[in-house]
């Protein structure tokens, strides 16, 4: 499971509702945690401050 979707589910949260509130689609974020799509940093960001993580707790790769 990726790191933004443990993320995601330990804040309660469902990817349409993470995809509000940083302003993207359902579909964007379900592609993000399979690792299928590139955000942009401004939406990583996003992602990050939402599931108050940091961006290296998030994508930064072992």
């Amino acid at each position: 499971m990726s790191k933004i979707k443990v993320a995601r589910v330990e804040k309660g949260l469902t990817q349409s509702q993470l995809a509000k509130r940083v302003k993207a689609t359902r579909q964007t974020i379900g592609l993000i945690e399979k690792g299928k799509y590139n955000p942009s940093l401004n939406l990583c960001i996003s992602i990050a401050k939402e599931l108050d993580k940091t961006l290296d707790d998030l994508f930064w790769e072992e």
